[in-house]
């Protein structure tokens, strides 16, 4: 019986960097832009809330970029808030690694199985799709999904009955397919 199950995000993820007010480690995005021009250069951050104090910090999404060079569509949706570019700007390594923040995606994240019927199944074939780049780690996923302690999930791994082409026991955020034998 082959499966598919969706990781999808259920809101922003937490911006992990630190406050210079509270010196709290977590921002909360909300979605909101703010967008400068110079002549014909424009500046654009994404505004994060301090998750302590409240206080808001920028992450630098443009930098003196030209006009010409900006998709239109892009600046529209800035200027409309779009919490689904926040979401595409947050997960962009070249955004994060310009602003040095990571993301914490803990609750920020929930696992679409399609159902239960695959509790009664003595082996089942499952693909797992993600619909945003999303670490987890397959073992805490299986074992949810499944009504298992992450112990007992070890132990099939360790047996042979949970296989997957790749690690079970470190984290992916990228489409993998394993099969659960009972």
């Amino acid at each position: 019986m082959l499966t598919t199950w969706v990781v999808m995000p259920t809101c922003l993820p937490t911006v992990l960097r630190r406050c210079h007010a509270c010196a709290s480690p977590r921002f909360l995005a909300n979605g909101k832009f703010r967008v400068n021009a110079h002549h014909k250069r424009l500046d654009a951050w994404l505004l994060v809330l301090c998750a302590g104090c409240g206080a808001t910090a920028k992450l630098t999404v443009w930098e003196r970029m030209n006009v010409r060079s900006v998709r239109p569509d892009q600046l529209e949706r800035m200027h409309a808030n779009d919490p689904s570019l926040a979401a595409e700007l947050l997960q962009d390594p070249v955004v994060r690694r310009r602003n040095r923040v990571a993301l914490d995606w803990d609750g920020a994240w929930r696992l679409d199985t399609g159902g239960s019927d695959h509790l009664e199944c003595e082996a089942i074939d499952v693909s797992v799709r993600f619909a945003a780049p999303i670490p987890v780690r397959p073992v805490r996923l299986i074992a949810e999904a499944c009504g298992l302690s992450r112990a007992e999930a070890g132990r099939l791994i360790a047996e042979g009955r949970l296989v997957s082409a790749v690690r079970l026991t470190g984290k992916v955020w990228s489409d993998f397919t394993f099969t659960l034998k009972r």
